[in-house]
């Protein structure tokens, strides 16, 4: 039975994304939620949010400038984690 995955991105936002899309294998429903502040722009970031895109993951954030991200307000973003089965910190 697949099971749905968080992955909260905040301080290691390399590992986390690549994180994300490494455990895509596991054929689970996965969804990316960043944390506080903007994706650092790094060449490694951008390719796993393009993998990230391409692979229709769902990605959340509560910080506005993550454009290609659904923002959500920190209350809403809190209520949204409770539908996941694990949740992954990073």
């Amino acid at each position: 039975m697949a099971k749905k995955i968080a992955v909260v991105v905040r301080d290691r936002q390399s590992e986390a994304l690549r994180m994300a899309v490494g455990i895509i294998l596991l054929d689970d429903t996965i969804a990316v939620f960043v944390l506080d502040q903007p994706v650092e722009a790094s060449e490694q970031n951008q390719l796993y949010l393009e993998t990230i895109a391409d692979l229709e993951l769902e990605t959340y954030t509560n910080c506005e400038e993550n454009r290609t991200m659904r923002f959500l307000s920190t209350p809403e973003l809190a209520k949204k984690l409770l539908e996941y089965d694990h949740i992954v910190f990073y």
